[in-house]
């Protein structure tokens, strides 16, 4: 069986979005936990590398706030509120990393989907800046799943593909991400798809990324990303 259809995530995978997010999360800080703002903010706001080192070490968005950043469980409910609008308003630019359009554009006859916990707009908008929304099918966001559904649940996995093609069942597709949760949710979609269907993960370890630590191991690696289109050549 040949590969149907390639589901991305988005940050840290598509683009590096590390910039605007940490801006984004400053200012959420300062409505909902003004305490951990100026000389009280987090350690792991204060550059691109400590970042790095909690995005890749929580499991999902919520331990993130609640254990690197220290936010309170009702501090962190109400961030989490917020993130959709403040990533629609937030004017930090993003970079999709070099050579993502030309590993799109080279699979173009394949549909592609995006599963993030970013906001859906905001992803489009990005997408459409660069010249490479025509390849996507489907976008599912944060704010298109209940709190209870996110990465690593399969739910968003499954909308997106029956988005794609109506029916999501004997697929072969491939699921790029850059944090452990990504490759959880690949094994997720799968085995609610069931027999006939196959989700290959891949590690986008261009992006900082450290599979080698994780509990729970992709299919694959890919360090660069001509390596990334290396990989998906294999199943075309």
């Amino acid at each position: 069986m040949k590969l149907q259809a390639i589901l991305w995530d988005y940050d840290g995978t598509l683009v590096n979005s590390v910039p605007k997010n940490i801006a984004i999360t400053k200012s959420i800080l300062s409505i909902v936990a003004p305490h951990l703002t100026g000389d009280k903010l987090p350690k792991y706001l204060l550059n691109e590398a400590a970042y790095h080192e909690a995005n890749h070490s929580a499991n999902n968005w919520q331990e993130l706030y609640r254990d690197y950043y220290g936010l309170t469980e009702h501090e962190m409910l109400k961030a989490g509120s917020l993130w959709a609008e403040h990533q629609e308003s937030n004017q930090t630019e993003v970079q999709l990393f070099d050579g993502i359009d030309k590993v799109i554009e080279q699979f173009s006859h394949l549909p592609h989907g995006i599963c993030s916990q970013n906001s859906q707009l905001n992803i489009w908008n990005v997408l459409k800046q660069n010249g490479v929304d025509k390849s996507f099918r489907a976008v599912v966001g944060y704010d298109d799943l209940d709190s209870d559904c996110q990465k690593p649940h399969p739910f968003g996995g499954v909308k997106c593909l029956t988005d794609i093609f109506d029916e999501a069942i004997n697929k072969l597709v491939m699921y790029v991400g850059d944090h452990e949760a990504d490759v959880k949710f690949a094994k997720n979609v799968e085995q609610t798809l069931g027999t006939g269907s196959r989700v290959i993960s891949v590690a986008a370890a261009y992006s900082g990324a450290t599979p080698d630590s994780w509990s729970v191991k992709p299919d694959y690696v890919a360090s660069c990303v001509p390596e990334l289109a290396s990989i998906i050549e294999k199943y075309t």
